[in-house]
Order: structure tokens, then C-alpha cells, then sequence
């Protein structure tokens, strides 16, 4: 079934459900606002595309979707895939790849391939996603501690040494208003859960650079000024010979989208005992990376933690999302400069913190007393994604793990006997 939720509740909506979507959608905003600039200059691109998927994006997917809370947007997952893309192919590719992989998230939502992506092996998925983690970790090092370092390699056995050598140039302006941040997130979501400790983290550590003066790179002296509305839709490049080699990082983007998107979905199934529409979903999230591609934004997915804080904050309808990319472009509009001034060591110290929930450590003992090929495969996933490539990595993930499957099914007896010659 590949009808949209939001054409099923809006048939008894009410001003009750309104009034919770609502605030449900702005708390969600503020969580995304700075997630959406960070995860876009992780990836190596510029900041305001962040916002324009999060904006386009998110919309697409609560209009369209088959989940009641899902919110969409940009997400970590794609940020090495991302970096590798346009360190590659340049950002003009990226558009291309994810205009791409919008087109095969409408092909596999029509052939309903919801249920098939849902037999991927958990393990592989674990290891994948601890592998990313690792990477994004490792990138945000520089910013966390102020390194001078011209750039980053995309490839990680590259990027460790760099660092270490470069770790007589520690800003300690950089690495106190990174720490500042850091307290501040973690402090308030054990105190206060459901309270938006994100911006407060970010606001409180980008003020003391402002107030003090301190010589730290902001996004606006980085970046320069955000704009303040967006762009024109517009086409990429498209030709045959670059269809064919964006085509593997097309496939790898759609993969995630839709390996993300109902990942999130299950979870906040779990969390408001609900079922959402799979197909409906791989075909939303085709429709936002489409749209996303078109505006010139980054790959889109649903996003698990933002769909968890929609879920916490009374979000009960697919309208809590469309308030929340709303939400997110009246900031575009108005109060675009205001952003312009969040620190980049706050920033990387947010997205430190994005990669050790996303490795969901409290899980981890809960791998190891998994079957030995399931640890097998969850490190091998895990090693390939880090030191050799992601696409590698799910490819031999994927294989490894039917295989493994294969492997564990009793044999079915037959009831052939040999002729008599």
C-alpha cells in the first residue's frame, strides 16, 4: 500500500492533534536547525544545503510518507558517502547521484521492495553504521580542537596520521568552547530530556566566542553569510557518461535512504505502537531526493533521532514534519545571520555526539553475545566501511549475510533415490 498517512489522518483531524503537532513540529525545528548545518559541512558542503533539505526534503517526506511521526532530512549515514561523492565528482555530481537515487526509491516503491530491504541482516547494518560513526568522529577532530590543517582526506588511514601531526597547532579558545558545548548537550538531555539542549549548547559556547572574542572559526567566517531564502530549481549536468559513473553512488545513496528511512520507521512504530506503509515510504523518499536534488540539497532519509524527539515532544500526525520544515524555512527567512555566528569547534562537538548515538553503544554487549558469525560479519562490515569503502562494505556485508542465512537453514529432505542402472 503506497497511500500517504497524512491522506489517512487528516480525515479525523482535530484541533487537539493540531495543537500537539504543532508544538511537536517547532521542537523538532530547533533540533534540526543545527544538525542540518553541521551534518552539511561534514560532508563538505556548504552549510546552507543543510537547510534546503531539511527544508524540501522534510516536507516531501511527511507529506508523502507512510509513517504517522517520521521526520525527515539530511542524516549522518550519508556523510561519508557524501564527502567521497563530491571530493570526487564535485558537488554539481552529488546533485546528479541523489537526483538518481531518487528515481530508483520511486522504482523500488513501486515494485514494493519495502519488505524485501527489511531482510538486510541487522549485523551488516550495525557494522555499517559504527563504521560511519567512527569516520564522522574522526573528522570533527580538526574543528573539536582547533588543528590548523588546510583540508581532510576522504580516506581515513589518510586522515589519522594527518591529524596526530598536526596536534602541536591545539587551540585552546577552540577546544574550551568545544568542551563548553559538550558539557552543555550532555548535561542538559540527562537533566532535562525532552527540553532542546542542542541549541542551548550550541547558543552558550557561540556566545562566549561573540562576548569574548576569541579566535574561533564561526560558520560565518568560514562560509560567509547564509542565504536567506532558497535557491531556484534547477537541473544537474546530465549526460550519458556521467550517469554511468555516478550510477554505484546512486545506488548506495538510495540504498541508505531507504534502509534509514524504515529503520527510523520500525522504531517510532515501537514507540507509538502504530504500522507504517513501507512502500508509501521508499516512494516518499524518492519524491524528497528528487525535490531535494532539484534545489540543489543533499541526500535525504527519515532520521531516527529527530523522529524519536517528534514522537517525545506529542507529535501525532505527518503534520508535525510539514510544521517543521516550515518552521525551518520562516528561520531561512528571517533569521538566517543569527546562524551565521554558531562556532565550528560547537558544531563538531554536536556532531561528536551525533556519531556516539548513532554507534548506540548500550547495545554493544548486546553484539558480542551474538552468534559468532553474526559478530563475524559486523566486524568485517564495521573494518571494510572504515579503512576500504562503503560500497564495498555492503556489497560484501550483504552477500556475507546471505550466505550465512543460507548456511543456517536445515537442508530439506528429499525424497530422490537413485534410479537403479
Amino acid at each position: 500500500m503506497r497511500l500517504p498517512k497524512l491522506l489517512t489522518t487528516i480525515r479525523t483531524y482535530d484541533l487537539g492533534q493540531f495543537t500537539a503537532d504543532l508544538l511537536a513540529g517547532l521542537t523538532v525545528a530547533m533540533v534540526a536547525l543545527p544538525l542540518s548545518l553541521a551534518i552539511a559541512i561534514a560532508s563538505g558542503a556548504d552549510p546552507s544545503t543543510g537547510l534546503v533539505t531539511a527544508v524540501v526534503a522534510g516536507f516531501l517526506i511527511s507529506a508523502f510518507g507512510g509513517s504517522r511521526v517520521q521526520i525527515g532530512g539530511p542524516t549522518g549515514a550519508f556523510i561519508v558517502v557524501v564527502f567521497g561523492i563530491i571530493a570526487d565528482h564535485g558537488y554539481d555530481g552529488l546533485v546528479l547521484a541523489t537526483l538518481m537515487a531518487g528515481f530508483i526509491l520511486l522504482v523500488a516503491g513501486y515494485f514494493r521492495a519495502g519488505r524485501l530491504i527489511a531482510h538486510i541482516p541487522e549485523a551488516v547494518v550495525n557494522g555499517f553504521t559504527i563504521g560511519i560513526a567512527i569516520i564522522i568522529a574522526t573528522s570533527q577532530v580538526k574543528d573539536f580542537f582547533g588543528l590548523s590543517l588546510a583540508h581532510l582526506p576522504a580516506d581515513f588511514i589518510e586522515t589519522v596520521p594527518m591529524l596526530a601531526g598536526a596536534a602541536d597547532t591545539l587551540n585552546l579558545s577552540a577546544f574550551g568552547v568545544a568542551a563548553v558545548a559538550l558539557v552543555c548537550i550532555l548535561l542538559l538531555r540527562w537533566l532535562a530530556p525532552r527540553f532542546p539542549g542542542l541549541i542551548v549548547g550550541l547558543a552558550v559556547a557561540s556566545g562566549l566566542v561573540v562576548v569574548l572574542h576569541l579566535p574561533v572559526d564561526t560558520i560565518q567566517s568560514r562560509f560567509g553569510a547564509l542565504p536567506s531564502g532558497l535557491p531556484m530549481p534547477a537541473l544537474p549536468d546530465i549526460s550519458w557518461s556521467r550517469l554511468v559513473a555516478l550510477l554505484p553512488s546512486a545506488i548506495i545513496i538510495a540504498f541508505l535512504a531507504g534502509v534509514e528511512s524504515l529503520l527510523s520507521a520500525m522504531v517510532a512504530d515501537r514507540m507509538i505502537d502504530g504500522k507504517h506503509r513501507p512502500n508509501a515510504e521508499l516512494t516518499a523518499q524518492g519524491i524528497a531526493n528528487i525535490g531535494s536534488a532539484l534545489f540543489g540539497g543533499l541526500p535525504a532519509t527519515g532520521a531516527i533521532a529527530r523522529t524519536a524527539t517528534n514522537v517525545r515532544a506529542g507529535g501525532k500526525t505527518p503534520v508535525a514534519g510539514l510544521v517543521h520544515a516550515l518552521a525551518l524555512l520562516v528561520i531561512m527567512l528571517f533569521a538566517a545571520p543569527a546562524a551565521g555566528y554558531l562556532a565550528m569547534p560547537a558544531l563538531a562537538a554536536l556532531l561528536m555526539v551525533t556519531a556516539w548515538n548513532m554507534s548506540e553503544p548500550h547495545r554493544w554487549p548486546e553484539y558480542w553475545r551474538a552468534p559468532v558469525g553474526d559478530r563475524a560479519l559486523l566486524f568485517i562490515t564495521l573494518v571494510l566501511t572504515v579503512f576500504v569503502d562503503l560500497t564495498v562494505a555492503i556489497g560484501v556485508g550483504v552477500a556475507l549475510g546471505l550466505a550465512l542465512r543460507l548456511g543456517r537453514r536445515k537442508p530439506d529432505e528429499s525424497d530422490w533415490t537413485p534410479p537403479e542402472r
